[in-house]
């Protein structure tokens, strides 16, 4: 077991040989062909929707567990069968952006077909398991709330990012199916509240998804894949990433005016200098080259600056909720 490689794989997306391959575990292979240091956000959406699950008095720890082992292999499930689906079209081939940032297993060798749709068959059964589990103890919305998620699992990659609704679907995913659904599942109780209360989150994840796309912006237009941002421009692609960056702290800021949030929820505020960090970053096109000095995630861009500060509102977002959950329980 190469305990190393599996925290390094769950923070970032390591570069590797076919011999380093054959070298790893399974479980160290799985980590790498999943891009599992993606996964963290959708932890955090789990996490989300068990505190407000807590808030309400409606918490249930089998339910939560199932909810959040489901969405990580969901999710993982989807990262396998994008690689496949964009390795079948021809799309990650001759060098494409997804094949310069990591493994693409299929590109580099680590993987053939046959088993790289093992890992997602096995890894899809295991998430399928996990709901089917949910609807028999939850049911009611569980069963339609699982067939979105699925249908977002197998048709993000293709149709739904060529026809620019790759970027709503990570925002309806990340936002009312993981923390609303979420709550749902473990509580028993759909809530529109919190699902308006996962907004600020989602919105961090859908930046990170649009950040991925500008930097593909010109090879994505030129293989006809019409994301978002190809429609958009991109200069005005990129003032609109910033924008929901920025909307992300005006959406929390209204949650607590509304009193769905103590003040606390302020603690957010200590993720802005990350977003100051990375602001002078989208005032311009990416450059052609990597910068000197830069962090050896290139090509990775905006889509790194993005990451790097929903990282950050994320686990300030998270412990801000953890106390204002205290405040309401045990002294206000």
């Amino acid at each position: 077991m190469n305990f190393a490689m599996w925290r390094k794989a769950l923070q970032v997306i390591p570069r590797i040989s076919k011999e380093e391959w054959d070298e790893l575990d399974i479980i160290s292979r799985w980590l790498i062909a999943t891009r599992a240091a993606v996964l963290v956000m959708t932890f955090l959406s789990a996490a989300f929707a068990g505190i407000f699950a807590y808030r309400a008095g409606a918490f249930e720890l089998l339910p939560w567990l199932l909810v959040t082992l489901g969405l990580l292999l969901a999710h993982a499930t989807n990262n396998l069968l994008n690689d496949y689906t964009d390795f079948n079209r021809g799309v990650d081939q001759d060098n494409y952006y997804r094949a310069q940032y990591g493994p693409q297993p299929l590109v580099h060798g680590l993987l053939n077909k046959k088993q790289l749709l093992t890992y997602a068959a096995v890894t899809g059964v295991l998430a399928s398991a996990c709901g089917v589990a949910l609807i028999f103890l939850r049911g009611g919305l569980t069963l339609p709330l699982m067939a979105m998620g699925a249908f977002f699992v197998l048709f993000y990659t293709w149709p739904l990012k060529y026809i620019a609704l790759g970027e709503i679907a990570v925002l309806i995913v990340w936002g009312p199916l993981m923390i609303g659904g979420g709550y749902y599942a473990i509580s028993g109780v759909w809530d529109w509240n919190v699902v308006i209360a996962g907004l600020p989150y989602a919105l961090g994840v859908t930046g990170v998804i649009f950040g991925k796309h500008i930097d593909k912006y010109e090879v994505d237009k030129a293989k006809k894949i019409h994301t978002l941002p190809v429609l958009l421009g991109e200069k005005l692609a990129r003032y609109t990433m910033v924008s929901m960056l920025i909307l992300q702290y005006i959406a929390a800021i209204y949650l607590i005016v509304t009193g769905f949030f103590t003040p606390v929820l302020l603690l957010i505020a200590l993720a802005l200098p990350a977003l100051f960090e990375i602001w002078p970053m989208f005032k311009k096109p990416k450059p052609a080259e990597k910068p000197a000095d830069y962090p050896d995630v290139w090509p990775n861009y905006f889509v790194a600056g993005a990451f790097v500060h929903n990282r950050r509102f994320g686990v300030w977002f998270l412990l801000a909720l953890i106390v204002d959950t205290i405040l309401k329980h045990f002294i206000l």
